[in-house]
Parts: structure tokens; sequence; C-alpha cells
């Protein structure tokens, strides 16, 4: 991370990547990081926790532009568009939603962002060629939840447990006519614990990522796509108040870095796919079993709202199946190919 602290991270100055809805998978023009100046951070207190500024942001991260407008800020250079709003928790980084754990805020007349959300959000997205021992598998471990005696969420036109394993099997073949290796946590019908799921998943032995795969229900208004992964240690599960097992930290909190790229990556290339067909609910960060004990970077899929009228038809309609799976296949490349990307030396800071 940005020479704040993370252990995921070199601490190096970066040629940002961002993987994002139009998937920007190259550097800024050299030109553009030897005028970005070097300055130092500026970290302060706020509510007992250390929050950094933006102005800090723009200058390490090269962006060339920042405005501000009233609460909405927006943070510009060649490739990235970023959006920030003084008390919201949501970041639009080149129109992909990502939601943070604390508020953006101000301090003094300044915006700041939370440290943790820089660290362990913002900078594995901008510089995923900074994570450390990413980039090397060819081995991918795909989920399909539920299944058996528990068919997940249901509606008039099928079960989640099939839909995910339709979905599951058809990336498995386009993945392996790409050249990977592909581990299924179930072919068939049938009910796996979450145990199960994490026990299959570090049984693979080499590098690999995990990528768990849903439909959502949620009342008929509901509607939309989003992704998770595990929760930092010290981040609550998305949705409610921070509890004392929050702080411990978790077997998946290893790849912290690599979990977020991998579903900025995902995220990304479902919403390009589907396009008008979808609702961006965002990236989230979230405490489920099946991410807390998994040994690989790992994210958790939610393709669509059974519960939505709309959806629900979508959902089981071969063409959209194949859309997510198309779009499991798109992020698993690129993803890859942005971690591998390593960078020059620094400067001397």
């Amino acid at each position: 991370m940005p020479h704040l602290s993370c252990k995921t991270h070199s601490h190096r100055r970066a040629t940002p990547r961002l993987l994002a809805v139009a998937l920007v998978l190259f550097p800024l023009a050299p030109a553009v990081l030897q005028a970005a100046p070097t300055a130092g951070w500026e970290i302060a207190k706020h509510e007992g926790r250390d929050y950094v500024s933006v102005d800090s942001m723009k200058r390490f991260y090269s962006f060339t532009k920042f405005t501000r407008n009233g609460n909405d800020i927006v943070l510009e250079n060649p490739k990235v568009e970023m959006h920030l709003k003084i008390g919201g928790y949501e970041c639009l980084m080149n129109g992909v939603k990502f939601v943070f754990t604390h508020q953006v805020t101000t301090i003094g007349d300044k915006p700041y962002i939370s440290r943790m959300d820089l660290a362990k959000l913002i900078d594995p997205v901008l510089r995923p060629n900074f994570i450390d021992n990413a980039g090397d598998f060819r081995t991918v471990i795909l989920d399909p939840g539920h299944g058996g005696k528990d068919p997940g969420a249901v509606n008039s036109l099928g079960t989640e447990a099939l839909y995910n394993l339709k979905v599951s099997g058809r990336a498995k073949s386009l993945l392996e006519a790409r050249g990977f290796r592909v581990v299924m946590t179930r072919t068939t019908d049938r009910f796996l614990s979450l145990q199960e799921r994490v026990e299959i998943a570090n049984a693979v032995r080499e590098n690999a990522v995990f990528i768990s795969v849903h439909f959502n229900s949620g009342g008929r208004e509901a509607r939309g796509i989003e992704t998770f992964t595990l929760s930092p240690t010290g981040v609550s599960h998305y949705g409610r108040g921070l509890i004392a097992s929050d702080l411990q930290s978790r077997a998946g909190n290893q790849h912290d870095s690599a979990n977020i790229a991998l579903a900025t990556s995902v995220h990304g290339s479902a919403l390009r796919r589907l396009q008008k067909h979808t609702f961006d609910r965002g990236i989230k960060r979230a405490r489920f079993s099946v991410l807390s004990g998994v040994r690989h970077p790992a994210i958790l899929l939610e393709g669509g709202f059974m519960s939505h009228p709309y959806e629900a038809r979508l959902i089981n309609d071969n063409d959209y199946q194949n859309a997510v799976a198309q779009s499991i296949v798109d992020a698993v490349i690129k993803y890859r190919f942005a971690v591998s990307k390593k960078p020059a030396s620094a400067p001397p800071r």
C-alpha cells in the first residue's frame, strides 16, 4: 500500500492500474508521473481513527485535476475518474461503485478519507501490480452456492442452486478453453456445508483464485449485482456495526489487497457484459464464512435478484447466464494480467 502500511503492498510509488467498468489495465503516461510531486501524506485523527487528506491522494496517485463542488469531489487524470461525497460512504471509480467502511469527512476545511479505506480499497484498486504474489496462478476455484437440500433463493422459474451450477459450469468450460485449470466445489445438485467448500478450496495447493457464484433475494424492489470481499480485520460485516469478532484476523485476510482487486475485475466485467440489464449495487465487504476461511484470493458474486420480477426472467435466460459466465472469464484474465505486470523501481523518496 502507499507508504501507509498494510503488509500486503510494497512501499513504492505507483503506476496506477484501474480494474473498472472500462477495465483500464495500463499505466498513466510517464510524463504524468514525472510531473507529480512526491510530498508526504497528510494524516489526521478523527473519531479515534487515522484519516488521509484527499490532497495527499491527488499527489500520490498523479491525479491532475481536483474539483470540489459543495460536498461533491472529483479526482481525475487521463485514465481514472474518482467521485467522492463528503458525508457519504460510496466511491465511484470509472463508474464502478465501492462502499467504504467510514464516511468521507472534513477536518478543518479539507476533505479526508479513512486510512483503512485508502489502504484496503483504493490503493489495491489503483495499484494491483503492487500486490505481492498475486499473479502467478493458472487455477480457478468456482463455488456454485447452495445445492441439494439447500436450494437457495427460489421463484416460480427455478432455484438459485441450479442457476449457480449452470453459470459456474459454463465459466468452467470457457476458462479451460483459455488454458486454466478449474476446480468446482460441486458439479451436481448436492449439498455442501460452508466448511466443506472451504476445505475443497484449501486442498488446492497451487496458487489459485476462488469465486463463489450466487443470485440474490430481497423483495420485489431490490435489484442489481453486488460483489463481496472478506472484511479486513477491524471492519464489520456490511450493514451492521463493529463487534468483537471483527477484530480477529481470518485466513482470508492475508489476501485483503488481492481480494479487492479480484472483486473489482469481476464486478466491472459483469457491469460491462450485462450493461443496461442490471443495476450497480457496489463492491462491499462482508464476513461470509465461505470467504473467511479460504486461503486464496476470494470473492462472492451476486448476479441479480431472483425476487425482482424483471431480473427473475433475465436470470432464467440462457443469454444472461452466458453473460455472467463470460464476465467471470473476462475478469480472471484481466485480473491476472493486472497483478502480474510488476512496476519498475520507483524513484528515491
